[in-house]
């Protein structure tokens, strides 16, 4: 019982520990500009206050899905979620503690199958399995805001469940600066090897600015 508890507590604290906007987030608006290769999009980003996107001035249906999928990805990880409605049904127990000290969190009673690492009071490590893909993401560095942090280096690698083949891998550098009292994702670089075919996707947003304090 000791130990559920004490793995409860430990994954608990990291998760509280991440940095998230709190409920009175205004949202905000911000120019857009996407380089994949040689090409180069440009449009605008609305984050309305419930969290919902909207991406215009872009006509190329893919790239603009592409931008959408991207600041939803963003969005989850800064929402603010209640960790006794996320995880307070699941067993918790302590794994193996890597060399990098590291601490696995084993989960029983997840949807989707998830297992953490931590390392001290961060997540550094989500392993997860949803349908016919398994992916597991790694984080190398973090930024402190004072409030929380935020992983501004880290890894995806996905595999094919049953088989453990590798299908994709994905590194991300991610930069964030305080706008008013929030920290906003201002760039970000994708790198992907999938099956051996590389690209890099570099998304920069600028201009950006709160919409309690924008002329919309």
């Amino acid at each position: 019982m000791t130990e559920q508890k004490s793995a409860k507590e430990l994954f608990r604290s990291a998760y509280e520990n991440r940095y998230t906007w709190d409920t009175k987030f205004p949202g905000f608006i911000a120019d857009i500009e996407l380089k994949q290769g040689d090409e180069v999009f440009t449009g605008k980003v609305r984050v309305n206050p419930d969290m919902s996107v909207e991406v215009s001035g872009i006509e190329d249906e893919q790239v603009k899905e592409s931008i959408y999928t991207q600041m939803r990805d963003v969005i989850t990880h800064r929402k603010r979620g209640n960790f006794e409605q996320a995880h307070g049904k699941n067993e918790f127990s302590l794994g193996e503690t890597d060399s990098t000290g590291a601490m696995e969190i084993l989960v029983k009673g997840d949807a989707m199958g998830s297992n953490y690492k931590i390392r001290g009071t961060e997540i550094c490590q989500v392993s997860r399995v949803m349908g016919r893909v398994a992916f597991t993401i790694d984080t190398h560095e973090s930024m402190n805001t004072g409030e929380g942090y935020i992983a501004s280096r880290y890894d995806a690698i996905f595999r094919n469940p049953q088989t453990g083949e590798v299908t994709n891998e994905l590194e991300f550098e991610d930069d964030y600066e305080k706008i008013g009292n929030y920290y906003i994702m201002t760039h970000q670089v994708v790198r992907s090897n999938e099956q051996g075919q590389k690209t890099s996707t570099e998304f920069t947003y600028s201009n950006v600015k709160l919409l309690e304090a924008a002329v919309v």
